[in-house]
């Protein structure tokens, strides 16, 4: 089922478009940026999930069928997290498993670490040695969702993440202000302090997200 979440926010209401299937242990799904809801419906739809845990994904702010913002400073890793949170809230959940995909993962992880006692566990997907630093060529990726079109990107990095936008049928001028938002770098002695279980999970041919064992070893 889908429905809309009000969540004022420093001062500032935006709605969150919220799905969920099935039911026992709250699993919070965050997505990837340029993604939204359906990158979990496969876990939304799988009986052998939904039988025991209950599957909650949201469209993060700027994503999806959420509302729109164009301001990159409203896009902090921080003001992501307090929308997850305010979900929970919402939802009248004291503690969720956490699943984040890149971006998502960034989000779930510093959920887990400014507020442990919200999470169970977290299982950072497609995020490795990456998320002790920024995105790669985050300019480049900006400047090519900005793109006319994208035969006028001429880098092929860049170029591949205007491809999976418009595929997702993203609003690009707001994932440009996503991609350009003040980074929050997060350290291994954050990361280290974690006292729940953690998976890291990343593709071997993923080329981005950076090795898992340095993460996993933090």
């Amino acid at each position: 089922t889908g429905r809309y979440l009000n969540t004022a926010l420093l001062g500032r209401q935006h709605r969150l478009y919220v799905e969920e299937a099935g039911q026992g242990i709250p699993l919070l799904c965050l997505h990837t940026a340029g993604s939204d809801t359906r990158q979990y419906r496969g876990l939304m739809n799988d009986p052998r999930i939904t039988d025991h845990f209950r599957v909650i994904a949201f469209d993060h702010r700027g994503h999806g069928d959420s509302d729109k913002l164009y301001d990159p400073d409203r896009y902090t890793i921080g003001d992501m997290a307090k929308d997850t949170v305010a979900l929970l809230d919402h939802l009248n959940i004291q503690k969720a498993d956490l699943i984040g995909f890149s971006m998502g993962a960034r989000v779930a992880a510093y959920v887990a670490i400014t507020q442990p006692e919200r999470a169970r566990s977290v299982a950072i997907g497609g995020m490795g040695s990456r998320l002790f630093g920024g995105a790669p060529k985050s300019t480049e990726i900006a400047e090519a969702l900005e793109a006319p079109t994208r035969d006028d990107v001429t880098d092929p990095y860049a170029r591949v993440f205007r491809v999976f936008a418009e595929n997702t049928k993203s609003d690009l001028k707001a994932l440009s202000a996503v991609i350009r938002s003040p980074r929050l770098p997060l350290t291994r002695e954050m990361v280290g302090g974690l006292e729940i279980p953690v998976l890291v999970a990343v593709g071997t041919e993923d080329v981005v997200a950076g090795g898992p064992v340095e993460l996993a070893g933090a």
